[in-house]
Formats: structure tokens, sequence, C-alpha cells
């Protein structure tokens, strides 16, 4: 069995020379899952529609993000102004929708505790504190209680 994985150009292009040999959509579906075990029917399908039309270009088509309605820039600026801020004052502040506000806030690195927007990473003074708070309390579960000590004597 060979190793070579077929990109989507390369199912792409054979569904063209399948086209060609006047092949139908499930018959050439069939043949290439069997040779790659690759391609979604429906995929094909679609592929097969676009042929018929006249359009044999199976290159992708250049697909763009939508530029940024707001920077990161502008949401820190608001946060640093009022960090007890929701998600729904700041997308009405910078009009858009409270998704993209949560979409940047999480890439930002940012949650809500106690109402303020802080960083979702802990600081190095922080990470100490905590493990110091766990190991005393370990501590104390494994020590006998004061309870215990005074009923059994």
């Amino acid at each position: 069995m060979s190793s070579f994985v077929p990109t989507n150009y390369d199912l792409r292009t054979a569904l063209v020379f399948c086209y060609h040999l006047k092949k139908i959509a499930a018959e050439s579906h069939r043949m290439l899952v069997e040779a790659y075990g690759a391609l979604g029917k429906t995929q094909c399908f679609e592929w097969f529609k676009k042929f018929k039309s006249g359009d044999f270009d199976v290159r992708n088509e250049e697909r763009g993000k939508p530029p940024k309605k707001f920077t990161d820039n502008e949401l820190q600026a608001l946060l640093d102004e009022d960090d007890t801020q929701t998600q729904q004052e700041l997308a009405d502040q910078l009009n858009v929708m409270q998704k993209a506000i949560s979409i940047r806030l999480k890439a930002m690195g940012k949650i809500q505790k106690v109402g303020k927007w802080v960083p979702h990473e802990l600081n190095e003074r922080q990470q100490e504190n905590r493990k110091t708070t766990c190991e005393m309390l370990l501590d104390r579960y494994k020590r006998k209680s004061f309870l215990h000590r005074i009923v059994t004597g």
C-alpha cells in the first residue's frame, strides 16, 4: 500500500478526471473513497455540480477574515477605564455583538471574577500563595483533630 496521502487539490483534480471520463458523482466518490479513504459524498456532488456549470477551477477560493471592528487596545482601554463592565456593556460601547467581546476577552486571557475582569493566569506570588494554602489545609487534615485528642486522650 502506498503512503501517498492526497491533498484536497489532488482529490478535486481526480474528480475532474472522472467527470471527463463521463463517470457519475456517486461512482467517482466510491472510487476515491476506495483508493484513498477520503472525500465526503456531498462534497463530491458539489464539485460535480460546479463542473457541469462549466467551472473546472479546482483551486481554493480566496477567503479572508472580515476586518476587525475594534482592536484589542480599544477593548483594553475600556477595561482599564472600568473593569466592572459586563460583556454586554462593552459590546454596546464598541457597537459589536456580545459574542465578539467574549471571544476577544478569552483570546486576551481575561476572565471575570467577583465582577472584575482579571488575567486568567496566576502570577508567581498568587501561585505560591495557593500552594502554601493547600499544603496548610492538607497538614491540618492529616493531624488528629483537637476534639479527637481530648475525647480519646
